[in-house]
């Protein structure tokens, strides 16, 4: 059986569009696994699985809701993002955001089919960066 980072059918990550999932972000290193892909497995709880395009109105609401992504901390490598950074998300917090009104863009052949476990396909096009055909 096929864990949450694979298809049934070819082990290889997927996205929500269906095809290969890309690399979301490799400056700063982003992702669960800091692979620069929104790859989940079991131990991503938070399932970090949509790549979305920062803005500063995102990091002042995350910061506010207690999860500060713009402030650095070297003990972890983790060098503080700031808007225009790309960064895998938790699904439920860009859904938090979202309907708070405090959306951020989102890169779908970038983000993991993972999030169609959350949010809708459609939702996630109405704040996609690159068109959708």
């Amino acid at each position: 059986m096929a864990n949450a980072t694979t298809s049934p059918t070819d082990r290889a990550p997927r996205n929500v569009l269906g095809t290969p999932l890309e690399t979301c972000c490799t400056a700063p290193m982003t992702g669960f696994y800091r692979t620069g892909k929104c790859e989940t497995g079991r131990d991503d709880l938070g399932r970090h699985v949509v790549c979305a395009e920062l803005t500063a109105d995102f990091l002042a609401y995350t910061r506010a809701r207690g999860n500060d992504l713009s402030t650095p901390r070297p003990a972890y490598g983790f060098p503080g993002l700031k808007p225009g950074d790309r960064w895998c998300l938790c699904v439920a917090r860009w859904k938090e955001a979202v309907d708070a009104g405090v959306s951020t863009p989102v890169v779908l052949a970038a983000t993991h089919e993972a999030a169609l476990e959350v949010v809708t396909l459609e939702e996630l096009m109405r704040h996609a960066i690159e068109p959708v055909a």
